[in-house]
């Protein structure tokens, strides 16, 4: 199966800082890759070389067989790629829906009755309908997260990029956001997902990749990578929020 997201050879450096060293990997359409590693391992600056924010130093990133490596952000969104951050910055003193339809127009140039069916149907998907009138800044945290994840959908990707979304949630709420992330692999949409709540990240995804120093330290069967030696070596003097044991 050709894949739809194909990262080969990413590198970027900040002055003496790695953040990327020949990163490669890929994710085939509908499939959902998590990604974990410690702090400064260079994991959200991955998803800012997928997405277009930073430009690398060597490498590519293909899209459905599309080179975009030399596109910004808005020209990758339009092809199909969608993308959360880790803190959610919405409008305030619009409401919800006037937030995601913003999405929907300037991110996936959907105007009209359109951008409207769009907004209106991330909503629904993100279970945000009921406060679709309200200041976007009188949210909680959850609802922020959902309405991140709105905004990303209303521009009709085909592949999302999950910045520790879960980050900052309760144990009540992580279960919450992960059936809604498990709705849209259902619905067939690809997933990269960062995040350091690992039971959630190996209740959704078919693979996992662990980064360390810029580097791909592991990739493949979540349990198998959570037990890996260099993994665990990684994050020594810190516990995984996940039961690797079965």
């Amino acid at each position: 199966m050709t894949p739809l997201l194909d990262v080969d050879g990413l590198a970027k450096r900040f002055g003496t800082v790695v953040t990327a060293a020949d990163v490669t990997f890929s994710v085939a359409p509908g499939e959902a890759l998590g990604i974990v590693g410690p702090n400064g391992a260079g994991k959200s600056t991955l998803l800012n070389l997928i997405g277009g924010v930073v430009r690398p130093d060597a490498g590519a990133v293909r899209f459905d067989g599309r080179d975009l490596t030399r596109l910004d952000p808005a020209a990758r969104c339009r092809a199909g790629i969608g993308r959360t951050y880790q803190i959610p910055r919405p409008f305030g003193k619009m409401t919800v829906f006037e937030n995601v339809f913003v999405a929907a127009t300037f991110g996936a140039g959907t105007h009209g009755q359109a951008g409207y069916d769009a907004a209106r149907d991330a909503l629904l998907r993100t279970g945000l309908l009921r406060v679709a009138n309200e200041p976007a800044g009188a949210l909680r945290l959850l609802d922020r997260k959902r309405l991140e994840l709105a905004r990303a959908l209303a521009t009709g990707p085909r592949l999302v990029l999950l910045d520790e979304i879960a980050g900052g949630l309760t144990d009540r709420e992580v279960p919450e956001l992960v059936g809604t992330v498990r709705d849209l692999r259902a619905d067939g949409m690809a997933v990269v997902w960062i995040e350091h709540i690992v039971h959630a990240l190996v209740a959704v995804v078919d693979r996992l990749m662990c980064l360390a120093a810029g580097r791909v330290l592991a990739i493949g069967e979540p349990r198998e990578v959570l037990r890996s030696k260099a993994v665990v070596d990684v994050y020594l003097g810190s516990t995984f929020d996940v039961d690797v044991s079965s």
